[in-house]
């Protein structure tokens, strides 16, 4: 197995859960033992998982370390599975379209010609994002998202993902590979430090109160938003490996199912778990550019293909903060 991004919060949750599991029933194979876990990312591997003897970690710019194709084949090779989660994020890829380009684009290509030339069709399960959906003048945005929803991105970012969920299922069309995308939903609550991801703040005003911290909201509190806790994105993506072809359906990416919340409702839910001197630490100060490009978001979906396969989203938004906190204390 190799998980680019492995060292980030969803790349290292997904390395530890392969790991404790054992196994994975590789497209509705039988299960096949996980006796090694390759880890791809720029930053360190966390202490636990560069200490377990089953994991290796390669560091460096997943781009870099691609090119030429055939400076990447020893690190894919032998993998079954290959969890691409490298990407630069919404935020970063709005301030700098080239680092988005290089980061998404650039390195999805390489990492796709690589597994081509491993010449085993590999499994490659790829995060895609709801952010390839979006509203505009031409297309405006659906009141529910279905399976059958166009892409219609707003941001650099979603740009970039419909563009590899297409790649990857033109090299899955010609036999090089067994590709998978999912479209994940914005993840809350994200453990661990603030990143650039324009609903970076959907875990921020969670996670920094819980910290006695101070957060910023720069939407209103009626915002819609949908969500996925840690736990369901890192159960699609095992989901996308394991499942058969049958089941899975096709080559078109699968959008994981959602809770729709109210950025309110959010606070709400805090109040409820922690009190309302935690939930009083939110400052709610708008930003226009923010508000913006959340009117472009969907916020309601309904993932038909994804309930088929199993998944169905987090019942309430208390059960998510609850599960950070139990997670955060151990």
């Amino acid at each position: 197995m190799v998980v680019t991004g492995g060292s980030g919060f969803l790349g290292s949750r997904l390395a530890r859960e392969l790991l404790a599991a054992g196994s994975l029933p590789v497209a509705g194979r039988a299960a096949r033992p996980v006796a090694r876990v390759t880890l791809i990312d720029r930053a360190p591997a966390p202490a636990d998982l560069a200490a377990d003897a089953r994991v290796a970690v390669v560091r460096g710019e997943l781009g870099d370390l691609l090119d030429p194709v055939s400076a990447g084949l020893e690190a894919l090779a032998g993998a079954e599975v290959i969890f691409h989660l490298a990407a630069a994020v919404s935020g970063e890829c709005e301030a700098d379209f080239d680092l988005g380009l290089r980061a998404n684009l650039q390195a999805t290509e390489s990492l796709l010609a690589c597994c081509r030339a491993l010449g085993t069709s590999p499994g490659v399960v790829y995060s895609s994002s709801v952010a390839v959906f979006g509203g505009s003048a031409e297309q405006p945005l659906p009141a529910v998202i279905t399976d059958h929803t166009r892409p219609n991105p707003q941001t650099s970012y979603g740009t970039q993902k419909v563009i590899g969920e297409y790649l990857l299922a033109d090299y899955t069309r010609k036999g090089f590979l067994n590709g998978r995308a999912v479209r994940l939903m914005t993840v809350s609550v994200r453990p661990g430090r603030p990143n650039a991801a324009a609903s970076g703040f959907l875990s921020g005003i969670i996670r920094e109160p819980l910290s006695g911290q101070r957060a910023v909201c720069p939407v209103d509190p009626g915002t819609e938003v949908a969500l996925a806790s840690p736990a369901k994105a890192v159960g699609a993506l095992l989901c996308a490996a394991s499942s058969s072809d049958r089941a899975w359906g096709g080559r078109t990416a699968v959008a994981m199912p959602a809770l729709t919340v109210t950025v309110a409702e959010m606070a709400a839910a805090l109040t409820r778990v922690a009190g309302p001197q935690v939930s009083g630490l939110i400052d709610w100060v708008p930003d226009p550019a923010v508000a913006r490009m959340f009117a472009t978001w969907p916020a309601r979906i309904r993932a038909d293909r994804a309930a088929r396969l199993g998944l169905a989203p987090d019942p309430d938004f208390d059960s998510v903060i609850r599960m950070h906190l139990a997670e955060s204390r151990r």
